[in-house]
């Protein structure tokens, strides 16, 4: 299906057992069993196995051998993700370090005096960048589907040292957008994701990598809606505990509609994609053409911009 669940496969239990790792053994430590608990996801996840399979084969056109091998990869990456996350938050591991091209960019937005949304993806590990940024004077706030916070965010609070962000819940009653409003005019940033929606969402089809995907209508409405510069910011693994943040100039939203930053979104999204194919971390069937309830919304934007 296209539609994803609003909630990120993983439980309190295993976040428990890396922290102790992470604590009585170190990040070295927890990579070695990782490697263990990548293979065993290969079999335990069979739905995930098979979309990120179909995504190494068909969006990247990789040989059957050479997309099995990917599927290992990813995982064993995704896993890195979240121990670096865990280990950076918690302030357990002091070892990461970072490259940032763009850092003038949200230097200004976080000047601008009506705040700024940064606008990312499920690709590579931008929960971790909000910490790595606190060295740029910004209050972020990071919304996400009120489904991700539960158990485990409630565990990982107690752990946290240096909590340096916000996060702003999606919530049915729609009560986040007067956070998402307040924050804006306290002059403070607003992280969204934009490649995710749940069943009842207002959708757009964008080609994406070759072929047509849907992507929610909601993040670059709410930019268009309250006229504040927009960025998009990627935050990629590279080798051991480096990290490579990239953030595309601020682009004032006002007279734009949402399907047009919904394109610009999309082809900054391709250019990192291609770059980075194993960061790829959407487990359901991206490009499957099942709406599940979304609420459709295809605008001929070729023809509208011309």
């Amino acid at each position: 299906m296209s539609s994803w669940k609003g909630k990120t496969r993983g439980g309190v239990t295993g976040h428990k057992i890396f922290i102790y790792i992470l604590k009585k053994s170190g990040i070295n430590a927890a990579y070695a069993l990782l490697k263990f608990v990548a293979a065993y996801y290969i079999l335990s996840a069979p739905t995930a196995t098979k979309n990120i399979y179909k995504y190494f084969r068909e969006i990247h056109n990789y040989s059957r051998l050479k997309a099995i091998g990917a599927v290992y990869k990813n995982f064993y990456l995704f896993g890195q993700t979240l121990i670096d996350k865990v280990a950076i938050i918690a302030g357990i591991e002091n070892k990461f370090t970072y490259t940032l091209d763009g850092e003038n960019y949200l230097k200004a937005l976080g000047r601008s005096d009506r705040g700024g949304i940064l606008i990312s993806g499920h690709l590579g590990n931008w929960e971790i960048a909000g910490y790595m940024l606190k060295n740029i004077s910004m209050k972020i706030n990071i919304v996400m589907f009120e489904a991700e916070q539960g158990k485990i965010k409630g565990y990982l609070d107690k752990v946290m040292k240096n909590q340096v962000v916000n996060i702003i819940p999606i919530k049915k009653d729609l009560s986040h957008i007067f956070l998402i409003n307040k924050a804006l005019r306290n002059k403070e940033i607003i992280c969204m994701h934009g490649d995710r929606f749940v069943e009842g969402s207002r959708i757009d089809a964008v080609n994406f990598m070759g072929k047509d995907a849907f992507f929610p209508l909601g993040p670059f409405t709410i930019a268009a809606k309250l006229k504040v510069p927009f960025t998009f910011v990627y935050a990629l693994k590279g080798k051991d505990f480096k990290y490579h943040l990239s953030a595309t100039p601020p682009v004032n939203s006002e007279n734009m509609e949402p399907q047009e930053i919904l394109h610009s979104y999309v082809k900054s999204l391709e250019t990192k994609i291609k770059e980075y194919p194993l960061q790829w971390f959407n487990y359901f069937d991206f490009w499957s053409k099942d709406l599940k309830g979304g609420v459709f919304e295809q605008v001929d934007y070729e023809k509208r911009t011309n």
